[in-house]
């Protein structure tokens, strides 16, 4: 499945985590995380060292989090990331979207080892959001 298929089917999949979430506004966890909440999306922040962001539950790993995400969204650096990849393998949770600045070809490689469908080198769930539809665009349909 080429980047935007992948794209195009990871849209309609409603739940996400983002690794790497922030409560600091100015850091892209955190604007992704809020972005995806305004189109109606349930996602989870997950990070290790907070207990809220943006008023909502952290999750502090992978293992932690409730059922049922379908995308994980990782923004944070290259060496942090493949424990991040062995826990969304044990977890369950096969699509991940890597946010420019959190891929390498280690991290690429590392994920294919596992058998998980990545979206890297460039496209930013943030910005290829402005195109997806809000929740209640969706449930009209």
């Amino acid at each position: 499945m080429n980047t935007q298929a992948r794209i195009a089917d990871w849209v309609e999949r409603r739940t996400w985590a983002v690794v790497g979430a922030s409560d600091n506004r100015a850091k892209f966890g955190n604007r992704i995380y809020r972005v995806l909440r305004e189109r109606g999306y349930t996602v989870y922040p997950v990070n290790p060292t907070l207990a809220t962001v943006e008023g909502d539950p952290a999750y502090p790993d992978i293992a932690s989090l409730p059922d049922g995400v379908a995308v994980l969204d990782i923004v944070i650096p290259p060496p942090r990331v493949p424990p991040v990849l062995d826990q969304a393998k044990a977890a369950g949770i096969t699509r991940i979207w890597l946010q420019p600045g959190a891929e390498s070809p280690e991290v690429i490689a590392h994920a294919a080892s596992l058998g998980l469908e990545v979206i890297a080198g460039g496209p930013c769930a943030m910005v290829e959001s402005r195109s997806w539809p809000r929740a209640a665009d969706t449930a009209s349909q």
